[in-house]
C-alpha cells in the first residue's frame, strides 16, 4: 500500500541507467557499486543519503532507476538496515505488511530469505480504494520481478496471504524480520499506526528486527492529520513510541530527526506530484516526508 505517487520505474537487467535525467546523475556515475557500512538508525529521509555509495548499490540490486524520490529512499532504508543487522541471510524468515507491488519480496528471496508477503483482502482493498491503484497485491505473482530473481527460486521462497495490519493473524510468528514501506499511515489513525508497529513485534523471534517507513509531519508537532485514509505522524508520536518500546524491553535504533539543510531538502513537491525531486510533499496544509524506524525485539 504505497501512496502519493507511482514508485520510480524499474530498470531491466540490460537497461542502462545513464539516460535517466536526475540531479544525482554525476554522483551516481562516479560511485562504486558496492555496499558500504553506514548506519541509518531511525531517521528522516534526507538528500545527503542519496549521495552515499550504498544508495547506488541497492538501486542496482533492486533494478530501480536512480532519482531523488523518497520511495526509493524507503527501499534503500529497509534493505540497508536489514543488511547491517545480518537479517538478509539464507535461512532467515521475513514478513512483509502491505507489500503492494514493491520489489522487496523478490529481492529477499534472491538473498535466500523465506518470505511471507501480505496485503489487504481484496474486498477491503476495494473499499479502501487500493485494489485499482496498481499498489495492491492479491497473489505472489504480483510480487515477482524477473530482473531480480529466478522464477523457480521465487516460487520456492515467497508465499502470499491476506492480512489486515490492524488485526495481524496469529499464525504469523517466529520471523527474523518484518517490514512495511509507507503502509502504516493507512491503518486509520495515529493510534492504530503506533499499535501496529508494536504489534508487528509479536511476529518476531527475540532479537528480530522490525523496519517500517511512514509519513512524518515536518510542519507541526501539534496540528496534524490524526485519522482518516492517510495520517501524518509527529515528533511527539515517535517519541511516545520510543518510550513505550523501551518500557516493553525493545530497542529502537538511534533516532535522528535532523531534516537536512540542502536546497533539495527544502523543496516541497505539490500536487500533482512529480518524481524528481520528491523528498518532501505538501499534504493538505502540512509538509511531509518519509521516516524510517528500525526496532530490535527485546
Amino acid at each position: 500500500m504505497s501512496d502519493d505517487t507511482a514508485m520510480a520505474q524499474p530498470a531491466g537487467p540490460q537497461e542502462s541507467l545513464s539516460g535517466v535525467a536526475s540531479p544525482l546523475r554525476p554522483f551516481f556515475n562516479a560511485m562504486p557499486v558496492a555496499a558500504q557500512p553506514h548506519v541509518f538508525g531511525s531517521t528522516l529521509c534526507r538528500a545527503e543519503h542519496f549521495l552515499l555509495p550504498l544508495f547506488r548499490f541497492w538501486l542496482n540490486e533492486l533494478q530501480m532507476h536512480p532519482s531523488m524520490h523518497r520511495k526509493l529512499w524507503e527501499l534503500v532504508f529497509i534493505t540497508q538496515t536489514l543488511h547491517e543487522l545480518d537479517k538478509m541471510q539464507p535461512g532467515c524468515r521475513g514478513l512483509g505488511f502491505g507489500v503492494g507491488q514493491e520489489p522487496l519480496s523478490a529481492y529477499f528471496a534472491k538473498r535466500g530469505v523465506e518470505v511471507v508477503a501480505t496485503d489487504l483482502e481484496i474486498t477491503a482493498a476495494q473499499q479502501a480504494g487500493w485494489a485499482d491503484s496498481g499498489q495492491h497485491a492479491t497473489t505472489a505473482d504480483t510480487l515477482f520481478w524477473p530482473g531480480i530473481v529466478d522464477r523457480a527460486i521465487f516460487d520456492q521462497r515467497v508465499t502470499f496471504q491476506n492480512a489486515d495490519m490492524n488485526d495481524i493473524p496469529s499464525n504469523l510468528r517466529e520471523f527474523d524480520f518484518c517490514w512495511s514501506a509507507c503502509a502504516l499511515e493507512h491503518t486509520g489513525s495515529i493510534d492504530q499506526g503506533l499499535a501496529f508497529i508494536e504489534n508487528s513485534l509479536t511476529t518476531l523471534k527475540k532479537g528480530g528486527v522490525a523496519v517500517h517507513t511512514t509519513e512524518f509531519n515536518m510542519s507541526s508537532d501539534d496540528d496534524t492529520i490524526e485519522a482518516g485514509g492517510t495520517v501524518l505522524f509527529r515528533k511527539q508520536d515517535i517519541r511516545v513510541l520510543q518510550r513505550l518500546l523501551a518500557i516493553r524491553g525493545h530497542r529502537m535504533l538511534p533516532l535522528n530527526l535532523y531534516p537536512g539543510a540542502t536546497e533539495i531538502d527544502a523543496y516541497v513537491d505539490v500536487p500533482p506530484y512529480g518524481n524528481d525531486p520528491h523528498l518532501r510533499l505538501q499534504v493538505a496544509s502540512w509538509k511531509s516526508t518519509s521516516i524510517g524506524l528500525a526496532i530490535v525485539k527485546g
